[in-house]
């Protein structure tokens, strides 16, 4: 387990500093974590990354090599340092399970412990969880546009750097991917793999069809063959073919074929026919090549005869939306033992934080849809037998009264007191829970393009004690 201590901003520690030298360091503080948009022109987020932000927080100190290096920087004092030396996270953290469906402007996460300890883990807990959720997303998208066939995760080498290509993978298969071509997340996480060869394979041998009875016959039962090195249609195929029907002539089935090049609805169609005129309709086609869910929804539209979508770069680097821009700011601070709400202001309202310790609850009819969150204070409760009334905290004359429903509050228990009383489910137990998620929402908030807004709302509580503090504020 590595320790990332130090990945952090240096404005983080300068910050520590200054608490630590007015003796604030030890007050009570909370902060959320919410994201602003999400990918693209998605409505909704797949929270992930949690493992991983608990593997940084059970390995949060920092050691004798990095006391040294921060001495040599000439800016903190060694009482300062001394204090880092024995530094632990003792805070509590509650968090939306990985895979939970996600909104702007929504708590992920809220953290509550000492000053000093709530600001460092700042930057490392945006780091892991901004990345995750982002590519966790872009391939719910990806998935999406497949609409049922199988999409397996290609990026790796695309990947801005390994850990992006391990953990991108990994949050992947948390978005729907089937499978990765990473073997290392593989072996990490307890998840699928899946490759073939490429079209240096082909190379490498005199002709095509003794490249194609080489994989054959090292591969007998996981025979696909990448069709496109030379001809597709004129050589590849009719290879492809050949080898198939030798291999069933020994007693096995070939997996099927792989695109990775031209017009993939039209070859597709002509492979489909080809295969299925040769005896082997149960022959797959995988289909690649800087594909991603608006081209994939194109193929699907013109009737590709595409089982298997390989998506690599588009995916990995989640193109067309380069980061999550999730933000972790306070929402309440320790004052003569209470704590205080506190709200950050700005010129654009998207910036304006909703002050207090809060939580989530997500809001479901009678048919078990949901139908809107609502943000609200810690000690709120919901009644579920009367009828909830929501509005919308800028037109507030916009409101929606919910009766027969149930709540489900998202933020569970991670750490207690600096104690992790969380058990992580296994990857592929997180990816059946964030299918799960997904099928809760109706299909107008998962379109791919200009989805229906779904409600985020306050209560009435939280909007009375936010809307007292932007006048109290504008005062001053």
């Amino acid at each position: 387990m590595r320790n990332l201590t130090m990945m952090t901003d240096l404005y983080q520690l300068t910050m520590m500093y200054g608490y630590y030298n007015t003796n604030n360091h030890r007050r009570q503080a909370v902060f959320d974590m919410t994201f602003r948009q999400p990918n693209n022109n998605s409505a909704y987020a797949i929270f992930a990354g949690l493992e991983q932000l608990i593997e940084y927080i059970e390995n949060l100190h920092f050691g004798e090599e990095d006391l040294d290096y921060l001495d040599s920087l000439a800016l903190f004092d060694k009482s300062f340092l001394d204090m880092l030396r024995g530094l632990r996270f003792t805070g509590d953290i509650h968090a939306v399970p990985e895979g939970t469906v996600v909104f702007p402007n929504e708590p992920m996460i809220r953290v509550k412990a000492p000053l000093v300890e709530a600001q460092l883990i700042e930057t490392a807990l945006l780091n892991i969880i901004n990345h995750q959720t982002l590519i966790a997303t872009k391939a719910s998208r990806v998935v999406m546009a497949a609409q049922g066939d199988s999409v397996l995760e290609f990026g790796l080498r695309r990947a801005q750097g390994p850990d992006a290509g391990i953990y991108g993978a990994r949050a992947a298969i948390i978005g729907g991917c089937s499978a990765t071509s990473n073997v290392m997340t593989g072996q990490l996480f307890g998840i699928p793999v899946s490759g073939t060869h490429s079209h240096s394979w082909v190379m490498s041998f005199p002709d095509e069809l003794t490249a194609f009875r080489a994989y054959a016959n090292a591969f007998p039962d996981a025979c696909l063959l990448l069709v496109d090195t030379y001809n597709t249609l004129k050589s590849g195929m009719p290879n492809a073919i050949t080898v198939f029907k030798e291999l069933r002539e020994r007693g096995h089935e070939p997996v099927g074929i792989r695109l990775d090049s031209g017009d993939l609805a039209y070859l597709s169609k002509k492979s489909r026919i080809m295969l299925d005129d040769a005896g082997f309709p149960k022959a797959k086609i995988v289909a690649s090549n800087d594909l991603d869910e608006g081209l994939i929804w194109d193929l699907k539209a013109q009737g590709a005869k595409i089982d298997t979508y390989g998506v690599g770069t588009a995916l990995i680097t989640s193109k067309g939306c380069s980061a999550l821009g999730g933000v972790y700011k306070m929402a309440a601070e320790e004052v003569n033992g209470e704590l205080v709400p506190k709200i950050k202001i700005s010129e654009n309202h998207e910036k304006i934080t909703n002050p207090g310790y809060k939580k989530v609850a997500r809001i479901y009819n009678g048919g078990g849809k949901a139908v809107a969150d609502l943000i609200m204070l810690e000690e709120e409760q919901i009644d579920t037998s009367k009828p909830l009334t929501i509005f919308d905290q800028l037109a507030t004359w916009k409101r929606m009264t919910i009766n027969n429903f149930s709540i489900k509050e998202l933020l569970v228990p991670i750490y207690k007191s600096g104690e992790l009383i969380y058990n992580t489910p296994p990857l592929m137990d997180i990816q059946a829970y964030a299918r799960q998620e997904l099928d809760t929402f109706w299909d107008e908030y998962k379109r791919l393009n200009n989805p229906h807004v779904y409600k985020v709302d306050l209560s009435q509580e939280l909007y009375d004690m936010k809307q007292q503090l932007l006048k109290e504020y504008s005062q001053e």
